[in-house]
């Protein structure tokens, strides 16, 4: 049994995590380059929490220049066990209104600019992302927003596009009526496959800001509308958080769904045959079985 540490990455309108005990900001050094910003470390009912803002305090960072693959070794090396996404998204379902949030059980990855993959030539490996979001955890996350009053979703369909501009009418249209998305955003791919490669439970909470451009009542999205509502869903999101460490526990014991078990079979290359610079890369990310 090890301990819970459970990381939130904040997105759009989440820049810190309310009521930490003893917060830090800490720099993490990590061979993927410059995480997007400092950590924040502390603790909230007795149970370890790590804060990552994924497009750095001060919003810096574009959906296709946050440095995924660095974020999420990051936050291997600091010991979390769980992670948490926190994101703004569209809306394709009229029934998924904004305000309301949706734990995401399920991705369309349409980003094309950004690394996707800790392993490569050197060291080939092939994780399982057919069910990309780690049940368990999405569970906690459903329940949390529910005592906290939230309006949610149990399960949906995320389409993350490249950006960083909105969709076409004709792309939201075929996005909702031909592919079956329910909700479209840009940052929780490669995010959530790195984070399988890294054996962390993944859990994707989006809070929908608007109804993307499908919508014949609401017009194209308007960045200032997208503001208002998501100052509103930001402090619905930090309740959600406050939550979870209650519903998780200090202990944990292995995701019965083999999240932090991931890699157990899926590396390819023979050991004589790994690069040794890539293998001294993956000292975090694949330590348990390299």
């Amino acid at each position: 049994m090890t301990q819970t540490k459970i990381a939130v990455i904040g997105g759009s309108g989440i820049y810190d995590i309310d009521g930490l005990e003893s917060p830090t900001w800490q720099a993490v050094s990590s061979p993927w380059g410059t995480p997007s910003d400092a950590v924040l470390t502390g603790s909230l009912d007795g149970v370890e929490m790590v804060f990552l803002p994924r497009h750095g305090r001060g919003h810096v960072h574009s959906p296709t220049t946050v440095p995924y693959r660095a974020n999420i070794d990051a936050l291997k090396r600091l010991g979390v066990t769980d992670v948490i996404s926190v994101s703004a998204c569209g809306s394709f379902r009229e029934e998924m209104a904004p305000g309301d949030f949706v734990v995401v059980d399920q991705f369309i990855d349409r980003t094309f600019a950004r690394e996707k993959s800790f392993f490569g030539t050197g060291c080939v490996a092939h994780v399982s992302v057919a069910h990309p979001a780690c049940p368990r955890l999405g569970a906690a996350c459903l329940t949390a927003a529910r005592d906290a009053g939230i309006t949610v979703h149990d399960g949906g369909t995320y389409l993350a596009m490249e950006g960083p501009q909105f969709s076409t009418l004709a792309e939201s249209t075929m996005y909702r009526e031909s592919w079956g998305a329910d909700v479209i955003g840009m940052t929780n791919m490669p995010e959530a496959k790195l984070a399988r490669e890294a054996e962390l439970c993944y859990a994707s909470v989006a809070m929908i800001t608007d109804y993307d451009s499908w919508h014949p009542d609401h017009g194209e999205v308007d960045v200032t509308e997208i503001i208002r509502t998501l100052m509103g869903n930001a402090d619905k999101g930090r309740d959600l958080v406050r939550r979870l460490p209650a519903l998780l526990g200090a202990e944990r014991t292995p995701c019965t769904h083999g999240c932090d078990r991931a890699l157990e079979f899926a590396i390819l290359t023979q050991p004589d045959a790994r690069d040794p610079a890539l293998m001294a890369k993956l000292d975090a990310v694949a330590g348990r079985l390299l």
